[in-house]
């Protein structure tokens, strides 16, 4: 470790790695910080996707997509929070930020099938903005393999990484139905097995962790450290100017920025009472981001000046969760990502009644359970579903058939009841509001119905369902016992509310001055979506854009002062 850098950048995650490689291709000397003993943040645990409009990638899916239906419809999305400037700049830097990495990293990205999560309003998209980092293996890090961060564990299947893209679950999930899937599954598992006899680890990973690979890889190829179990303990002044990092080694120096891509604040206690208003009121909040993900940017940023108020109603991307108790106290954290859009499958409140449409987006069922729950003694709520259902596609942490449900019910995950009174009284529901609400479900979801929210009505619910389940494929009913249930609380993606800065990233203090040679992108940064959740990859798209974008233009300033 030297004392002394051009940029340096704390955080390992996409955002700062793409802010590092950047600077590093226009001749700047970085070095990267990061907290943790592993790299990679909360990218790593991520679906990997990105929100590109009229990439590259989006052009050939959609050539009739324009620049005015993306402005419109980031209008549309955030409303109030609406920057011009800011988008202006994230739909000219996109394309070129793809561009750019996949013709000089080895950065490389796939298309997806990915609708807007709002299809329906003005200038939203059935197909085309949303890219995927393509699976990498993780080999190719050589010995800097052991320090990326291994995926969530919760979403793996004996470590084995699936596909953001949903391709790996169609055939996991018609492996008794279907040869064709039977022997995609026996060989994705033969290759996987093989893989943690050799490495301890799966090698070929997808989603996030593929792109903590592939931007770690591009970074390590450039000569950039990655300093692992580095924290910084502050940023170092030389009177109005950023000009280096304090860390347990000593202060390294900073000739021209020092840039915080430390991951927002999801695990800082103090600043989650006053954005999350289910924490406010004393209820369980449970995040899946790294634990070390503890506010280290915005704190040090607003020691020294900068603005870090909490503006939008919705301070994060909401997730809701499940708890998972491994046993020996271990305890993880399930983000129901799929289970929500899957025929026969319900959402109800303690009350026992369904309050949102269970097939809209993480965020969107997030933010509807913590309005509902306002005045209610825990934010929560229960997926519901029957024997068939659960065998057909499982639920939470729970395996679809053949895999053993029996270890979920003795610890307590899984409930059931021999009827639907039974399972309310085991679950802690309002009996008579669960089975009324099943019964008026029933009506219309036998005819693939549901007039009370709509589920299915837009080509997102319906790209996570099941489209062999007709005629909508989101819709079934709940019908024959024994009846099954797993209790959701809120936990978040990210945090939204960050660091107020200029559109090239500059932190500013509260009079609109930028605090010189100081920068924050990623989490750290203020949202773009204004605390809204557009479409699949708003965090990772923007982060990378707005990355690219910081980078270069610390490279041009430090050019100048050249």
């Amino acid at each position: 470790m030297k004392n002394e850098y051009d940029l340096i950048v704390i955080g390992s995650g996409a955002a700062g790695l793409a802010t590092a490689i950047t600077a590093k291709k226009r001749g700047l000397d970085v070095v990267v910080l990061e907290k943790e003993p592993v790299f990679g943040g909360t990218t790593a645990l991520s679906g990997g996707v990105l929100w590109i409009p009229l990439g590259p990638h989006g052009r050939q899916q959609n050539p009739a997509d324009t620049r005015e239906a993306v402005r419109r419809y980031m209008m549309e999305e955030t409303g109030a929070f609406y920057d011009e400037a800011a988008v202006e700049a994230f739909i000219d830097n996109g394309p070129k930020m793809v561009q750019f990495f996949e013709r000089e990293t080895a950065m490389q990205f796939v298309p997806t099938l990915y609708p807007d999560y709002h299809p329906d309003v003005a200038g939203g998209v059935d197909i085309g903005r949303s890219i995927l980092a393509k699976p990498f293996d993780i080999r190719e890090l050589g010995t800097d393999m052991a320090r990326l961060k291994p995926p969530l564990k919760t979403i793996t299947f004996i470590g084995m990484m699936f596909n953001s893209s949903n391709a790996d679950l169609k055939h996991f999930f018609q492996v008794t139905k279907s040869l064709t899937s039977f022997l995609y599954v026996a060989k994705r598992l033969a290759t996987h097995l093989k893989e943690l006899a050799l490495y301890r680890r799966g090698i070929a990973v997808t989603s996030g962790n593929a792109l903590a690979a592939r931007l770690a890889k591009s970074a390590l190829d450039l000569g950039i450290p990655i300093l692992t179990s580095t924290p910084a303990q502050g940023i170092q002044m030389d009177g109005e100017r950023a000009v280096g990092v304090r860390t347990g080694q000593g202060t390294l120096r900073a000739r021209h920025g020092v840039v915080l891509a430390c991951g927002g604040f999801p695990h800082d206690v103090k600043r989650l009472a006053q954005a999350y208003p289910h924490v406010k009121r004393g209820h369980q909040h449970l995040s899946p981001t790294p634990v070390s993900n503890t506010g280290d940017g915005v704190n040090m940023a607003e020691q020294l000046g900068a603005v870090v108020d909490i503006r939008f109603k919705d301070a994060a991307a909401w997730m809701p969760v499940s708890r998972v108790d491994y046993g020996k106290g271990e305890i993880g954290v399930f983000p129901h990502l799929l289970d929500r859009y899957k025929p026969g499958i319900i959402g109800v409140l303690a009350n026992g009644k369904r309050f949102t449409n269970e097939s809209n987006s993480y965020h969107d069922v997030g933010a509807a359970m913590v309005r509902a729950c306002e005045g209610q003694k825990e934010t929560a709520m229960w997926l519901v579903c029957d024997k068939a259902t659960l065998a057909r596609y499982g639920i939470g942490f729970v395996k679809p058939a053949p895999m053993p449900i029996g270890k979920f019910l003795r610890n307590g995950y899984l409930i059931k009841g021999n009827t639907l009174a039974e399972l309310a009284k085991n679950a802690g529901i309002d009996p008579v509001g669960l089975e009324q609400t099943v019964r008026e479900y029933n009506v219309g979801a036998v005819k693939g119905e549901d007039p009370a929210f709509g589920r299915g009505r837009t080509s997102f619910n319906r790209y996570l369902a099941d489209p062999a389940n007709q005629p909508n494929p989101c819709v079934a009913p709940v019908q024959a016992g024994p009846f099954f249930a797993v209790k959701l609380i809120m936990g978040d993606l990210g945090t939204f509310d960050g660091i107020q800065t200029s559109v090239v990233g500059e932190v500013l203090r509260r009079d609109g001055s930028a605090i010189a040679s100081l920068y924050a992108v990623g989490n750290d940064r203020a949202s773009i979506m204004g605390g809204n959740y557009p479409g699949a990859g708003i965090t990772h798209g923007p982060n990378m854009t707005f990355g690219y974008v910081t980078g270069n233009h610390i490279a041009d300033r430090a050019g100048a002062a050249a």
